[in-house]
């Protein structure tokens, strides 16, 4: 393993951040290591996830490490369903430095493969999961936390020792203006279904696809 280089928003190289992954074809050995890397690197900076973007590499995967869970790979994830809203306080490996507050659905389902090519199907509510999940997976679709503020008002410098991780546990209120009366919210224990295939494991370099939606 080895920690990888983070693309950081306005640097050399930062293009690849504003580009859409492509899909992962093949899960082989050199996807494997990639994970293992990436994994690495979000402990190291230290983060809750990371997009292979962020470390220069345009495709659909993701990791995420949660307190809650160990540490674990997104190959080619998509949210499948989302609803309600919660106002959060977000950062980003990309963009040290700084934090923004913007609005995260309470409850997301999101499917994937895991790094053994297996179909995967995660639901999560009202916490850190459930975030972690839609930051990362906007990483994948050329998107930026800072694209979703409703306004430069909500964007702020951060003066904290933990400036640069990539998503912190929620407070407790937001700001009148910019909520609207909706409440930030502590989370709860994280709710995930794996939906394994009936099938074995494709071998090392076999070519998997993504499941339809059912």
């Amino acid at each position: 393993m080895a920690v990888r280089p983070i693309r950081i928003l306005g640097e050399p190289g930062d293009d690849v951040l504003r580009l859409p992954g492509q899909e992962v074809e093949c899960i082989d050995g050199s996807l494997q290591q990639l994970i293992d890397d990436m994994i690495e690197t979000m402990r190291d900076a230290p983060g809750v996830g990371l997009a292979a973007p962020q470390v220069g590499i345009p495709l659909r995967l993701i990791v995420i490490g949660v307190p809650e869970l160990p540490a674990f790979a997104l190959v080619n994830p998509e949210v499948v369903r989302k609803s309600g809203r919660r106002w959060l306080d977000e950062g980003c490996l990309s963009i040290p430095g700084y934090r923004g507050d913007l609005f995260r659905s309470v409850k997301v389902t999101v499917k994937g493969l895991d790094r053994q090519g297996r179909p995967v199907r995660i639901r999560a509510a009202d916490d850190l999961l459930a975030q972690a999940l839609e930051h990362e997976i906007d990483h994948t679709n050329g998107l930026l936390y800072v694209d979703l503020l409703s306004g430069p008002e909500h964007l702020h410098r951060s003066d904290r020792d933990d400036d640069e991780a990539e998503i912190e546990a929620p407070d407790e209120r937001a700001p009148e203006s910019a909520a609207a009366g909706v409440p930030r919210r502590r989370g709860r224990a994280p709710l995930i279904y794996v939906a394994r295939s009936r099938r074995q494991a494709p071998n090392a370099g076999a070519r998997t696809r993504t499941p339809r939606p059912r």
